[in-house]
């Protein structure tokens, strides 16, 4: 139960909210990008990163959902400066969309939070016929991460700033299936697990981010890849758990004020990720809680890393 976490060796605690972790830290001339940035704890990094100076582009699918926090954000913070642009994760054409479209006007880029996600669906298989939790969660994420890597690099060397790439993972990491990864069983319906999917999915964004870490040291790129669990936030993203509806849904909810973060306090580590002076220079590490923390053996593999990179590049042809 976070409820009774103390600050760690960072200063901050579960309690610690975005606004907290990056209180007095200017992040004036970088730009973000956010994915999932029209709800949640993506909407909640958004406005952060904006409060504290970013140029953000929040990639939505939902563009009138996008419209109206993008409205939203500017009320509040008359001097932000926030975009919205289209993006589905489930569809590589979308992703290949978003990254044209984005490269095409010439803006520099900064920061990467691979936060959107889907979470526990029933079977469903994505516009390119893969897993949706594999795809969206993971494969969209891996995709628009590659065609975006040469302007960050640019961006880097040009400016002499650090990137930084962050991907929202989850505890959830530890409850993958017993090999970690079913390349050879991505679509099989017999045996899906919605549960073991999710987590599945959420040991690929630790994978990934560990493996990026390996190649951009390689390449001497200042340019870091870290991974984080947010907390458990009582957003929409539990809208597939209680298929149907059930007693327990209604008791999990009035919990959820005791017993979940609320999405000032889940956006918290993704912002200290993307922004705080501590974290500079640190790459392929796992957080948790605005805090360094453990995974799992097989969050730790990095053959597993490597063949899960192949094999998402085989996808993503």
């Amino acid at each position: 139960m976070w409820l009774f976490g103390r600050p760690g060796p960072s200063g901050f605690s579960p309690y610690s909210t975005a606004e907290q972790v990056t209180d007095g830290i200017d992040a004036s001339g970088l730009t973000a990008i956010v994915t999932g940035g029209s709800s949640g704890i993506g909407r909640e990094t958004a406005r952060v990163l904006a409060l504290r100076g970013a140029h953000v582009v929040m990639g939505v699918r939902n563009m009138a959902a996008g419209k109206q926090v993008k409205e939203a954000i500017i009320n509040e913070i008359p001097t932000a400066k926030v975009d919205a642009l289209e993006l589905d994760l489930s569809s590589m054409t979308s992703v290949r969309k978003f990254a044209s479209d984005f490269n095409s006007t010439g803006q520099s880029l900064n920061l990467l939070i691979n936060n959107a996600g889907i979470m526990m669906t029933p079977f469903m298989l994505s516009k390119d016929n893969i897993e949706l939790q594999f795809a969206t969660n993971h494969l969209g994420h891996f995709l628009l991460t590659h065609l975006l890597l040469d302007n960050m690099k640019k961006t880097a060397r040009k400016s002499k700033k650090e990137g930084r790439i962050v991907n929202v993972s989850s505890e959830a990491h530890r409850l993958t299936y017993p090999e970690g990864i079913r390349f050879d069983k991505i679509n099989d319906e017999k045996q899906y697990s919605k549960y073991q999917a999710y987590g599945q999915s959420k040991l690929a964004n630790i994978l990934h981010a560990n493996e990026l870490t390996r190649q951009l040291k390689e390449e001497g790129v200042e340019i870091t890849a870290n991974s984080l669990h947010p907390g458990v936030i009582s957003t929409n993203l539990f809208r597939h758990v209680f298929t149907p509806p059930s007693f327990a849904e209604g008791f999990v909810k009035k919990l959820s004020n005791l017993l979940m973060k609320n999405v000032e306090q889940g956006a918290a580590t993704t912002c200290y990720v993307a922004l705080h002076p501590q974290v500079k220079g640190v790459s392929g590490e796992y957080f948790k809680d605005s805090n360094l923390a453990k995974t799992t053996e097989l969050a730790k593999d990095m053959d597993l890393a490597k063949r899960l990179w192949d094999f998402s590049v085989s996808l993503t042809k």
